[in-house]
């Protein structure tokens, strides 16, 4: 199938978007922090897959592979854009419809914008390794940097989230 996808089969695509796309979708929003930048990542490497795939060596697993492009994707979207931090008014809603308690909303909204307001670098350490469980050699592998670096940059998150909740 990758080698059809190498070739521009839309089918192979269309299989490979099939069995990978939420994925791919869910890790670019939790680095990005919004539903418009993760829908632009998801977009941009399902649209460069074919050409991507020609410098993919088929070491290890497919899926991996994918992650650290959505990664690295995601780093540059962050990078590049010189967007405004501000939260979109369906993304709060939507954070209030599924809390049961309006305390449970409070939390979570405090939550979501301490954590739009850590820099792309801190935020994106913090989602490797807290939501999605990469060790500090893979998160620095991931974004060119060593482990050392990865773990200071999430004590530096804990530390303005701790604050940030506080106030």
């Amino acid at each position: 199938m990758l080698e059809a996808a190498r070739n521009g089969s839309r089918a192979a695509l269309a299989e490979l978007y099939r069995a990978h796309g939420d994925a791919v979708y869910t890790l670019a929003y939790r680095i990005t922090g919004t539903r418009e930048e993760a829908e632009d990542v998801l977009q941009d490497i399902f649209i460069g897959l074919p050409r991507a795939l020609r410098s993919y060596d088929e070491r290890g697993q497919f899926s991996s592979w994918l992650r650290r492009v959505t990664v690295r994707t995601s780093v540059m979207r962050l990078r590049a854009a010189s967007r405004r931090r501000e939260q979109p008014l369906d993304e709060v809603k939507s954070v209030a419809r599924s809390s049961d308690a309006p305390g449970n909303v409070v939390e979570r909204l405090a939550l979501m914008t301490a954590l739009d307001r850590l820099s792309p670098g801190l935020r994106t350490v913090f989602m490797l390794r807290e939501v999605e469980g990469y060790s500090h050699d893979e998160i620095g592998a991931l974004l060119g940097i060593s482990a050392g670096t990865s773990a200071t940059r999430l004590s530096r998150a804990w530390s303005l989230l701790r604050m940030e909740l506080k106030s």
